[in-house]
């Protein structure tokens, strides 16, 4: 019998970019910007992107990694205060394995002459099968594929 276990933990990241909150915002709710920046390591490959950005909408992204695992995160939106807060669940697989469940918010504000954003994220870690440090990391590069994003150094956007 495999071994079950959970992991509770909790992180925040701030960011602060040379964008307004509503081209941040637009950043998450526009499902092409959100495919520019919203992205595995650079070898892998995005097999599928759906969104559905709105209270009670969902999201289902599958990218294969190298070795052609399938990473698949699916997240329910469960608030969205348009230029301020978005409010999502979500659950990580890798083929069959759930790797964890987590809840996270989005909140930004104008700060100067550009915005704060502030993620946190609640997290529950699966059976040893994933960890808060590789999650933060991963969002941290995100976030930083976000900020090319808006600041306009990324594929085409302006």
């Amino acid at each position: 019998m495999t071994e079950r276990s959970t992991v509770h933990a909790t992180f925040t990241i701030e960011r602060h970019y040379l964008a307004t909150p509503e081209r941040v915002f637009r950043a998450f709710a526009d499902p092409v910007a959100k495919a520019r920046w919203f992205i595995g390591p650079e070898a892998w490959v995005k097999a599928e992107h759906d969104i559905d950005f709105r209270v009670g909408g969902a999201e289902h992204l599958r990218i294969l990694s190298v070795d052609g695992d399938a990473h698949v995160f699916d997240a329910t939106y469960h608030d969205i205060v348009p230029d301020r807060r978005i409010v999502y669940a979500y659950q990580m697989h890798v083929g069959e394995t759930r790797l964890s469940v987590s809840l996270a918010t989005i909140e930004l504000e104008a700060v100067g002459d550009g915005s704060r954003l502030l993620f946190t994220e609640q997290a529950a870690f699966l059976d040893g099968n994933d960890n808060v440090g590789d999650r933060q990391a991963g969002t941290e590069a995100l976030l930083d594929h976000l900020g090319d994003e808006v600041e306009g150094r990324s594929n085409g956007s302006a």
